[in-house]
């Protein structure tokens, strides 16, 4: 599968920001999808993740509450709606999907997009 995400820029704090990542080919509901992200200097980190169905969701507890994965099956993408955007949300952001559920490790990973969040 192929990811690319999309959506990213620069907000003053407090503003939103709506990322997407659409998939290529047919078997998008097979793949549990993710979004990292990764600030300069740090290291990647998780932020949420959802179920192939969508039931099920999970967060970083550094932007539960803000932030609300979802997605459209039918489209082929999933969705980052970051509400309440503070600076040090400001990282490149990747989408990543796995066939497994809820895994460590994500095989497939789309570029990442930037989102700047200034004070």
């Amino acid at each position: 599968v192929q990811l690319q995400a999309s959506g990213g820029g620069l907000v003053q704090a407090g503003g939103s920001l709506r990322l997407s990542c659409t998939a290529s080919g047919r078997t998008f509901s097979s793949y549990v999808m993710g979004w990292f992200r990764q600030a300069p200097g740090k290291e990647r980190e998780f932020v949420a993740a959802i179920s192939r169905g969508g039931g099920t969701t999970s967060y970083a507890d550094s932007v539960k509450g803000r932030f609300t994965i979802s997605r459209d099956n039918a489209k082929n993408t999933v969705y980052l709606q970051m509400n309440s955007l503070k600076p040090e949300d400001t990282a490149v952001y990747s989408c990543a999907a796995d066939r497994d559920y809820f895994p460590d490790e994500y095989d497939y990973w789309g570029q990442g997009t930037q989102v700047t969040v200034s004070s």
